[in-house]
């Protein structure tokens, strides 16, 4: 069970340069408003409004994806019907909240979980000061984008949730899904959840959308990858979900 404000707390702790620097910059706002007049100072407390209204924006969206959504319950997952003796893997980027949860929900199925992150290519600090907060999942794999330790067409279900986003080079995370092409079974599917970069999640994270990619670039990566989307669906405004197949495959 998730506590209260578990995802909201994350957000905060994972990422607090990023409020500590908004903190600094309202309360260096209101000390130098206090000199301005006229139409200079009416410019300054909108702008003071603008960061003030932003960050808490992206707090309550970060509260209402991670805490109210019912994300974390894996609803969104409730037509997928797994057979018995299934192969599933989960693939994380350093950081794995959902391992636990798939393999709950799928109590039948054989879990694997692999960790694709490299200090030296996905480098957005939030992930070491995730990794310090959660240990990994028991068994996990330490694996390179290129180079899954897995036979080829071997898995049933493979899952990447919120994780693919840090391969932030387009040739590392084409080749990165062409490795889940090869790894997942004939009538097997490829299941990618994100943020996208879209007007949505601009609206509710500002400039921190640039962290996510657009629906376009995946659709480019999942070309690239020969991989087909069977379907797509919003899981809330701000999160979407790829669910994918081989080329051809698709039913």
């Amino acid at each position: 069970m998730r506590k209260p404000f578990e995802g909201l707390w994350n957000v905060i702790r994972f990422n607090w340069p990023f409020y500590v620097l908004s903190t600094a910059l309202v309360i260096s706002i209101i000390l130098i408003r206090s000199y301005l007049n006229g139409p200079v100072k009416i410019a300054v407390d909108v702008l003071l409004f603008l960061v003030i209204f932003s960050t808490l924006l992206s707090l309550l969206v970060s509260w209402h994806v991670y805490d109210l959504s019912g994300f974390y319950k894996l609803d969104w997952l409730k037509d997928l019907r797994p057979r018995e003796r299934d192969t599933i893997v989960n693939i994380n980027a350093g950081f794995d909240e959902t391992s636990h949860l798939l393999a709950h929900k799928f109590k039948n199925a054989r879990i694997i979980v692999c960790d694709f992150y490299d200090p030296a290519k996905h480098t957005a600090r939030s992930i070491k000061r995730a990794q310090k907060a959660y240990p990994p999942y028991p068994n996990t794999q330490r694996v390179s984008t290129d180079q899954m330790p897995l036979e080829d067409g071997s898995v049933d279900r493979i899952f990447t949730i919120l994780s693919a986003h840090e391969i932030r080079d387009g040739n590392e995370r084409n080749a990165f899904f062409k490795e889940l092409r090869r790894t997942v079974s004939l009538g097997g599917q490829v299941i990618v959840v994100e943020h996208l970069r879209d007007t949505a999640n601009f609206l509710g994270y500002n400039i921190g959308a640039f962290h996510f990619h657009s629906r376009a670039v995946w659709l480019n990566t999942f070309k690239a990858a020969r991989l087909d989307v069977e379907r797509e669906i919003k899981i809330t405004p701000f999160l979407t979900a790829f669910f994918l197949s081989k080329h051809g495959t698709a039913t």
